[in-house]
């Protein structure tokens, strides 16, 4: 017989600090850290532990002894059981220093390198309605509340529009109002879920693989600009042209409505062929004079207006006169590039995903920008000398690598062709550290400002400009 695990109770416990992936810690008797959801630094509670680990333990809270002052009333009714947005119980300025903690605490603590004052933390105008895309799953199997559960009730209504439960990939949690997105975008998805219904089409079931309606995305613009793109399951023409035809008459501020029929195991779009209903294919996104197409297989930042304090920052780093050759490594669909295009004497673009490099030479030719060039590749394979070669040795390299950071290979390459700086924008200081180490002997750490892209949650950027020394 297994032994069966010990729960461990911990009383009249202080929390202590706002830690990585949203978590709260907390410290138990024994000295071992404890990480929690739910709490906030000044909280005092009673703690039930769920794993027991080597270093530290993990825990639920079993009751509120003393509420934190820099508590706040959570504004969504979800929250608690959408995974989204675990700080809307923390006022909007302790978030920040809380933000900013982790990103003094990892460069420190993990690059070991010399730092300077670490400029504060650019805060988001907007703490809610920053999202300029979100992605709605169908589901004929909602996830039941403790208390629908509970009162064993003849639930009939088990359809949903809205969130995976986190770590649970066949629930979806049906979502009443999302404080993430403005609006018309809750008034579409409760507007396409009520038609669906009334309309007897059905929605996505995982398990059983079948279903006609899947996912939703909606995204806007600064522009005022709607793309929503339907995926299907089951290829049914009559109820499909419908639902969309209903959509376009219901909402014509949508410019772009797309569809996509997917029979795949899984609900990944970028290997399927998208198929425009009504409207263009793209939107427009506007950033200081450029124009951004967006389609819907395209990656642009999600919180538009952070975006441009973060670009402006890299670019003031930068510090670009007219006459230096700039690298833009991971440049995506090319938006940084073409934004310190214009400073530059010429800006090189690397990125390993083809669709982004294809919106990027498009929008350098929508924008008119001649001094940008663009190629895809894999980062550790194509920066290599023949491409220093053919290029030349940039003054600037400009990178913006996915969250596990820059592979070695890359950081070696840059240490042998030595610009004369480097700036490195991050989502992950952790892994930024590290870089920054590997840099160490011959770059110092000259600035270093993080901006908040996605308030109401533990995520934030960062910027830091490297001199060679």
């Amino acid at each position: 017989m297994p032994r069966k695990k010990q729960r461990i109770t911990f009383e009249n416990i202080n929390v202590i600090d706002a830690g990585a992936k949203g978590k709260s810690i907390a410290k138990a008797p024994d000295g071992k850290i404890i990480f929690l959801s739910n709490a906030v630094p000044g909280d005092v509670v009673n703690i039930n532990t769920t794993k027991k680990r080597k270093a530290y333990y993990e825990g639920i809270i079993a009751k509120y002894l003393k509420l934190s002052e820099k508590r706040t009333q959570p504004v969504c009714e979800h929250f608690g059981t959408c995974g989204g947005c675990k700080w809307q119980n923390m006022g909007y300025q302790h978030q920040l220093f809380y933000k900013q903690k982790e990103i003094e605490n990892n460069l420190s603590r993990i690059g070991k390198v010399q730092l300077p004052e670490i400029m504060p933390i650019i805060g988001s105008e907007k703490q809610y309605f920053y999202r300029n895309k979100m992605e709605f799953s169908f589901s004929d199997s909602r996830w039941l509340t403790k208390d629908e559960i509970n009162n064993n009730d003849n639930i009939e209504d088990k359809n949903a529009l809205g969130f995976h439960i986190p770590g649970m990939w066949d629930k979806i949690l049906d979502i009443k109002k999302c404080y993430l997105q403005e609006d018309p975008s809750n008034e579409i998805r409760l507007t396409v879920k009520e038609f669906a219904i009334k309309n007897n089409m059905s929605f996505f079931n995982p398990r059983e693989q079948k279903g006609l309606l899947r996912t939703m995305m909606i995204r806007t613009s600064s522009t005022g600009e709607i793309m929503i793109l339907i995926q299907f399951f089951e290829d049914d023409k009559n109820k499909r042209e419908l639902l969309l035809n209903y959509l376009k008459d219901k909402f014509p501020q949508i410019t772009s409505l797309q569809y996509v029929i997917n029979k795949k195991p899984n609900d990944t779009i970028y290997d399927q062929e998208i198929i425009c209903f009504s409207g263009r294919d793209y939107i427009v996104e506007k950033m200081e004079g450029l124009k951004f197409k967006v389609n819907a297989k395209s990656f642009y930042q999600t919180n538009s207006s952070q975006a441009y304090e973060l670009y402006k920052v890299t670019r003031d780093f930068a510090g670009l006169t007219g006459n230096e050759l700039v690298y833009d490594l991971y440049t995506g669909t090319g938006t940084i590039a073409q934004f310190v295009a214009k400073n530059s004497k010429k800006v090189i673009g690397v990125e390993a995903v083809p669709e982004a490099i294809k919106d990027a030479k498009e929008n350098a030719t929508f924008n008119k920008i001649e001094n940008v060039k663009f190629y895809v590749g894999d980062m550790k394979n194509i920066f290599n000398g023949e491409f220093i070669k053919a290029n030349g040795i940039p003054e600037v390299i400009i990178t913006d690598p996915p969250r596990d950071g820059m592979h070695k290979d890359v950081v070696n390459q840059i240490l042998n062709i030595a610009p004369k700086k480097i700036v490195y924008v991050s989502c992950n200081s952790a892994t930024q550290a590290r870089d920054l180490a590997l840099m160490d002997d011959l770059y110092k750490v000259i600035k270093v400002q993080p901006v908040d892209m996605f308030p109401q949650t533990h995520h934030v950027e960062n910027v830091v400009l490297l001199e060679k020394r």
